[in-house]
């Protein structure tokens, strides 16, 4: 037998990509596509009626026909002027992008103008959210459910009065956390391992217990040279001050300017074999060991080779954290709920979102004031004449109609609210000032991919005594159980027999470039990738991985959802690729100028890649525009 068919490459599993909303055709014509399908696993409690999006698996994100409209603008399909079928419909304010910050802004405008306010709020996708993104599964009348994007309420930094007070208005108590996560008694006794694949190490061997055993144990059973495990086990172990000539202010610079990679070379003085074992490492916004300053490797806590060194470095001060069995997908639920409530009735808090179903045929019901409509890239952005404070029509906003019949539709709107990615502005609104449409291009934003495997069981990973598996040469460099909740009459998986979900992390980089061009060699092989080959990489790494435990591909996985974000999450700013310049100069903050009746919104526009983040910036947008109205 083959090996795909050995891996279950022919199981019963969704196993195509979606085509959902709207896909290109060569040239500039428009044309929409949505394609039915049954969920990746057959429910056998009640689903709700017609495509429900959350239990769409396959190839999700960013998947085929929600993307090509905006690379056609991007390649200058979309110059001139643009002729479009006038809707007649007006609006109070259009926002475009339904992700958290674009909800938010909605919110946040309701809140200063009242519930009554017209609001149309455009999304390019088939559901709302962004990256705040739900995946369900149904199995055996169970509802199973994961996070396929933004997975936390958390940050480095606390979040702001404003952020805080957005939270306790949805119902959500961050203070609350630790009564529903129940992970430690679900996986009692379960660690982390590592494994070493054949490519790299000369043979497959997963070896258990990583920051539980010695380190010199630990690495004794790792299929390495002599020389490669001395040296783990020194970073891991020695309390060495590889910069002793330098004080903690001094030390805090010198490692600004150099990578982590630079810094294990040159300074702790590792062979250059060593390096495979941190291939998949990976900090803060997907920095690598060859574009992660040091200093930020020092500060990330636990990082081997910085044991003996006392560099300076901020206070710390995170925000409390809470987690979802969705993620971040149940604070877009909520702010949808605060927006239009007759699609998410008697919906008020943290535990009665969990397991709710959305009646997306009310989300732009002509009757509620603030309407979400799916499925509609916005492709222009234009002011319509002068524009003074008194001026109701003061901007026209074009899109593909989601009906599938090609059309270009228009609304008019008092005020937009332009919470998509930064990347895309320039494109869509063209008599943006120059300067600022170079620095919107300036970020490159970060690939990403969560992939969600429901499972027959976790005999396999109980077998082998882990939670978790790190791969540092891995298609996925991470995979593992995911976090076990008992939230809202929701239940995660406690024991070995009940089906789970594997979760499973891939930033897709091209060591040696910097790091914004390795964003997008990443995000064009996301791209170019299809779902079958995600799928063989994703059961072959299982089942690599995973054998010694019983593991079996094909009998075992039962679903695959893959969340692309090739336009992931926000760039940040650091040390050894960006200039060092007064924050009003950044980039990020030239490009959310507020221009006439159109104010920026989104997570990029604060170069920070959190949801309180994107939540700020929605709250800001709206002030800007309410300045631009002459309403404050």
């Amino acid at each position: 037998m083959s090996e795909e068919s050995d891996l279950g490459m022919g199981a019963p599993i969704v196993r195509r990509d979606f085509l959902s909303g709207i896909a290109m055709t060569v040239g500039a014509s428009l044309v929409s596509s949505a394609v039915d399908a049954a969920p990746a696993v057959a429910p056998a409690a009640p689903v709700p009626a017609g495509n429900y999006p959350p239990l769409r698996s396959g190839l999700r994100g960013q998947y085929p026909g929600s993307f090509e409209i905006a690379h056609l603008a991007r390649d200058g399909g979309m110059q001139g002027a643009i002729a479009a079928d006038d809707s007649g419909e007006h609006y109070d304010l259009v926002v475009v992008g339904g992700g958290i910050s674009g909800l938010s802004a909605a919110y946040f405008y309701r809140k200063a103008l009242g519930d009554d306010a017209k609001i149309l709020i455009l999304d390019n996708h088939d559901d709302f959210g962004g990256h705040a993104k739900r995946n369900e599964f149904r199995h055996e009348g169970r509802t199973i459910l994961s996070y396929g994007g933004t997975m936390s309420i958390e940050t480095p930094f606390p979040y702001s009065y404003v952020a805080k007070g957005l939270l306790a208005d949805l119902g959500i108590e961050p203070k609350t956390y630790s009564k529903y996560d129940v992970s430690s008694a679900a996986y009692s006794g379960l660690g982390s391992g590592v494994f070493f694949d054949k490519e790299h190490f000369g043979k497959d061997k997963l070896v258990t217990g990583s920051g539980k055993r010695p380190w010199a144990e630990f690495f004794a059973e790792a299929p390495l040279s002599p020389q490669v495990r001395a040296d783990l086990v020194r970073l891991y172990t020695a309390k060495t001050d590889y910069m002793p000539d330098l004080n903690p202010m001094q030390k805090a610079e010198a490692l600004k300017r150099i990578s982590y990679r630079d810094f294990l070379l040159n300074h702790a003085k590792v062979s250059p074999e060593t390096l495979a074992y941190f291939n998949g490492t990976s900090f803060r916004n997907n920095k690598r060991t060859d574009t992660c300053p040091a200093y930020e490797a020092a500060r990330a806590g636990r990082t081997p080779g910085f044991a003996g060194m006392n560099v300076a470095g901020q206070i710390a001060a995170e925000a409390e954290h809470f987690h979802f069995p969705d993620g971040n997908a149940s604070v877009a639920r909520l702010l949808v709920n605060r927006l239009v409530p007759n699609a998410l009735p008697g919906i008020r808090n943290q535990e009665s979102i969990v397991l709710a179903a959305v009646d997306y045929a009310r989300l732009d019901d002509p009757a509620n004031p603030t309407r979400i409509r799916l499925g509609s890239m916005v492709i222009r952005v234009e002011h319509i004449g002068q524009v003074t404070a008194n001026v109701e029509k003061a901007v026209r906003v074009v899109y593909a109609s989601p009906d599938g019949s090609g059309k270009k539709m228009s609304v008019t709107a008092a005020g937009v609210i332009m919470a998509c990615f930064n990347n895309i502005l320039p494109y869509i609104v063209p008599d943006l000032p120059e300067a600022q449409k170079t620095a919107l291009k300036y970020p490159s934003k970060v690939p990403m991919q969560y992939t969600n495997v429901l499972v027959r069981n976790s005999r396999a990973w109980r077998a082998l005594g882990v939670r978790q598996i790190s791969s540092p040469n891995g298609y996925h460099p991470s995979a593992g159980l995911d976090t076990a909740m008992d939230i809202g009459g929701y239940r995660s998986a406690v024991t070995a027999d009940e089906p789970v979900i594997v979760h499973m992390v891939r930033n897709p980089n091209s060591p040696g470039l910097p790091r914004k061009q390795q964003n997008k060699v990443g995000r064009a092989d996301m791209l170019a990738t299809p779902f079958e080959k995600s799928e063989f990489e994703i059961r072959s790494q299982l089942q690599r991985m995973l054998a010694g435990g019983g593991f079996d591909a094909k009998r075992d996985i039962l679903a695959i959802t893959v969340n692309r974000w090739p336009h992931g999450y926000a760039y940040t700013y650091d040390t050894l690729d960006d200039p060092d310049i007064p924050d009003a100069e950044r980039p990020h903050v030239i490009g959310r100028a507020p221009f006439g009746r159109i104010a920026i919104a989104n997570s990029d526009s604060a170069a920070q890649a959190f949801t309180n983040a994107a939540i700020d910036m929605g709250e800001r947008a709206v002030q800007d525009l309410l300045v631009a109205r002459g309403l404050t």
